[in-house]
């Protein structure tokens, strides 16, 4: 069955507009309550299924909170807020405090007036397929508020943030410190604005924080992982070591060596990678997606390392992970995924592995990424209407046959629908870079040609 509302990373859209508007995200909690309360009641021994919620630095958070906390407690369900915290810091205490859901109110990299709703199962995981499929269906009953005796409550956590804090630095190797390391650490105005640098701070790193001044609309304009040059001037300028860049939520990982080169989530994945692989912890292989460079899985299968592609999304990551019994996967964008260290992808749990492999072998992080080529890969956005699908256009398949046949063996092409953003995705590899700029945009021309923009 086709989802209406859920997409790859939850409910998301532009603010105001269905879906993210108050009385949708208050039938959103509504019904996902009435689901935890069917689901959950005989298990809590008739006690109220309690849930999590966190949110980002963006300004619609406040009213989206409000909205959620009535849905829910409309629902019966009791509800405690973090205010702002990272994505994967909802997983970790979802899970740390037994709770039966967690809830994130984020729009990820997206700009400010973006928002969106997401949801993690009592475990720390996405809720899987059938649960959402629930929810959606539960949308389209009437609300009915449950009497005033069964409404739910609203307490806040106030030591979200330390308990977040506390989880990261667990996942260092305690034999280990950062002392000695100049870091710019770059938290995109968003959520991991108060978490991230003291992290860091206290494995021993000197830390230059930027990005860290949230207003409500400044989340990921000009910094964070989406826009990695930021970083990359920042650490020359300071003279640091290297720089870690975070996106709103906190998921996403990039960084930058010394001379401000930039490392995106496919030669981080590499460096995590060879570094378990050395040492013997790996197990299994490496999961990438259809959108990782040609020279990371050329690079990895050099080491003997097994690789494998998903579908674009870390929920495919995840699933094709768990499917191999394997740990370690990841996404270009950053989203890295240590199953050892975390159920969910973690941009500061991740540069903490980073960082232990760069400590443990001795090396630099310019050293370690030199040895992951880079192939020269063009990917074209092409911003569609919402609706759009590529389904029928005869001239789009005739565009990429075409496109492939020229490429042959060299290069490969990879077509798709963004599930966050209304986009089409052109992505062309290839060996040739002038070569995979002009088939590139062979494609996206065809694409815009049947999108009529």
């Amino acid at each position: 069955m086709s989802r209406k509302y859920f997409g790859t990373d939850g409910v998301r859209g532009k603010v105001g507009e269905t879906p993210i508007t108050p009385d949708f995200v208050m039938r959103l909690g509504y019904a996902a309550g009435k689901v935890l309360v069917a689901t959950g009641h005989a298990s809590l021994g008739g006690e109220r299924p309690c849930v999590l919620i966190g949110k980002d630095t963006r300004v619609s958070g406040y009213m989206l909170e409000s909205a959620l906390e009535a849905g829910f407690t409309a629902a019966g369900v009791d509800v405690r807020l973090t205010g702002p915290i990272p994505t994967p810091g909802i997983a970790y205490l979802t899970r740390a405090l037994r709770l039966q859901a967690g809830v994130v109110i984020s729009a990820s990299h997206n700009p400010y007036d973006d928002n969106g709703i997401k949801f993690f199962s009592a475990t720390g995981a996405k809720l899987p397929d059938d649960t959402e499929l629930a929810i959606e269906a539960a949308l389209d009953a009437p609300m009915q508020t449950v009497a005033s005796r069964g409404l739910g409550k609203v307490k806040r956590l106030d030591d979200a943030a330390g308990r977040y804090i506390e989880f990261c630095k667990s996942t260092f190797p305690n034999d280990m410190d950062l002392r000695g390391l100049r870091v710019v650490v770059d938290c995109a105005h968003g959520a991991g604005y108060h978490i991230a640098p003291p992290v860091f701070h206290e494995l021993g790193a000197e830390v230059i924080a930027v990005g860290n001044r949230p207003d409500g609309f400044n989340i990921n304009e000009a910094c964070g992982a989406t826009h990695p040059e930021a970083l990359a001037r920042a650490v020359r300028e300071q003279g640091a070591d290297l720089g870690i860049a975070l996106d709103g939520d906190g998921d996403r990982l990039i960084m930058a060596d010394r001379s401000g080169e930039i490392a995106d989530g496919d030669r981080l994945l590499y460096a995590i990678a060879r570094h378990r692989l050395e040492s013997g912890q790996l197990k299994g292989g490496v999961v990438g997606t259809l959108m990782t460079n040609l020279g990371t899985e050329t690079a990895l299968r050099a080491l003997g390392c097994d690789f494998r592609r998903a579908k674009v999304g870390d929920r495919y990551v995840l699933e094709m992970l768990n499917e191999a019994g394997w740990q370690l996967g990841g996404e270009t964008s950053g989203h890295i995924l240590c199953l050892d260290r975390h159920t969910t992808g973690d941009g500061i749990i991740s540069a903490l592995q980073v960082l232990a492999a760069l400590r443990r072998s001795g090396r630099s992080l310019a050293d370690v990424i030199r040895d992951c080529p880079v192939f020269p890969q063009v990917l074209i956005n092409v911003r569609v209407a919402r609706g759009f699908t590529l389904e029928g256009q005869a001239g789009v398949p005739a565009a990429v046959a075409a496109v492939e046949a020229e490429l042959g063996d060299n290069g490969r092409v990879v077509l798709r629908a963004s599930g966050t953003e209304p986009l089409i995705r052109v992505m062309v590899e290839g060996r040739d870079a002038d070569q995979v700029s002009r088939c590139a945009e062979r494609i996206a021309a065809a694409v815009r040609a049947a999108a009529g923009v």
